[in-house]
């Protein structure tokens, strides 16, 4: 039998890294987006708002009554703190509706110059129990980032032992560090680039070998693999299966990890688990699942192997990648939908596909389906057997009213 839980709606939280991921978040259904401004940004290689931007987006959010997270989760140094006072009442002045902060400094900053704006505490916080949660409650903080290293349990647990008005936020899909919730200096000491201040090089990614200090230029395998060792590349996680078991351990706040990642990625991610969602609410219980075409979502776009990371019980060898450092990319985007007018789709190209091939479109709130570039139109008029040229306008042949913003997309070729 089921065990059923309390309908209770979580939010769904987005990544906008820039204004395109922004706006797939949004077309495919975010409750609210996190995103970075210019300085404190944890994701510095992303292009980021600055103050005039920050102020579109956030007035673009909140017309779709969306709400806009602006981190402001680096560690600063003292050359950096006195910039903040300006930082905090500019974002202020552009009506964000929270800070997401890993700094005890930095949250009392946040509260003199930007007051009543909510305070998030970062999971590079480090947050593993319920004194520290409410600890951080009692000083102001309106929302907790679980640090990842947490279990479902014990979330549970800290729920039940902190003030009700407290909100648990988790990270449920992405990329997840080796170090203890993306503190880490390996970064910094391999190359320079700082990790806590936004600038990390993911040497965790790289392929390692061993070298004997007598040896120089002999390379020794870690494990007997020919392709040598990942020996610090942790597996994605996605907890799209335990829609339910999220709910019912009390988590508020579904965060999707990838603010550098491609637009196509937050449109897909999004949609899939914004279906989830729905689907579970519509019948709440721990032991929900998904419907297969929403589960099918989690690999057709770039990802590493799957794990559910800290949640159930400690990573165990399988929460590794020990024989790969690149992503598995199955399918590629081709087009964005521009607009239909039920006769034709007019699309804008982004890669190569041809005439006969079959194309899957993704849309919300809609499981995917096909079309057949059956014929296609250049911006010239003339029928055309390929679109060949990134950023060119195709009409394609299409019978059905496809919204814009949706997206088109085929399995790669081998």
């Amino acid at each position: 039998m089921m065990k059923t839980m309390v309908k209770r709606r979580p939010e769904l939280l987005a990544p906008a890294g820039d204004a395109e991921r922004l706006e797939a978040a949004l077309f495919f259904g975010a409750d609210a987006v996190y995103l970075g401004g210019k300085l404190f940004n944890m994701r510095a290689a992303t292009e980021s708002f600055d103050d005039e931007a920050l102020k579109s987006a956030v007035d673009k959010c909140h017309e779709k009554g969306v709400a806009v997270h602006l981190v402001a989760n680096t560690l600063p140094r003292n050359d950096e703190v006195s910039a903040l006072p300006a930082f905090f009442e500019s974002a202020a002045k552009a009506g964000v509706d929270a800070f997401i902060i890993a700094d005890i400094g930095v949250m009392r900053a946040a509260q003199k110059y930007a007051p009543g704006i909510d305070i998030h505490m970062s999971t590079q916080t480090g947050v593993v129990n319920y004194d520290t949660a409410s600890a951080l409650y009692d000083m102001g903080a309106k929302r907790i980032v679980m640090a990842r290293e947490v279990s479902l349990k014990e979330i549970a647990e800290i729920r039940a032992k902190t003030p009700k008005n407290l909100e648990i936020e988790c990270f449920v899909h992405g990329a997840m560090c080796m170090s203890f919730s993306g503190r880490c200096m390996l970064s910094n000491y391999l190359t320079g680039r700082d990790a806590n201040r936004g600038d990390c090089a993911q040497p965790c990614r790289w392929k390692y070998h061993l070298v004997e200090e007598k040896r120089p230029g002999q390379y020794f395998e870690i494990t007997d693999s020919e392709e040598g060792t990942y020996i610090l590349n942790s597996q994605d996680m996605c907890m799209i299966e335990h829609i339910g078991e999220l709910v019912d351990a009390g988590v508020d706040s579904f965060k999707i990890e990838g603010r550098a990642k491609s637009a196509y990625y937050a449109a897909a991610v999004t949609n899939a688990y914004r279906a989830a969602i729905d689907e579970c609410l519509k019948n709440p219980s721990v032991d929900f699942r998904p419907s297969q075409w929403i589960i099918d979502e989690m690999r057709k776009i770039s990802y590493r192997d799957y794990c559910t990371g800290f949640y159930f019980n400690s990573p165990n060898e399988n929460a590794h990648v020990y024989y790969d450092g690149i992503y598995i990319r199955e399918w590629d985007i081709v087009a964005n939908v521009s607009g239909s007018d039920g006769e034709y789709l007019e699309v804008i190209q982004r890669n190569r596909f041809f005439k006969g091939d079959e194309l899957e479109v993704l849309m919300p709130q809609t499981e995917p389906f096909t079309i057949k570039a059956e014929l296609m139109i250049n911006e010239d008029g003339e029928e055309v057997d390929v679109a060949p040229n990134p950023m060119a306008k195709i009409r394609i042949k299409c019978d059905r009213q496809i919204p814009a913003g949706s997206i088109l997309r085929k399995i790669r070729d081998e």
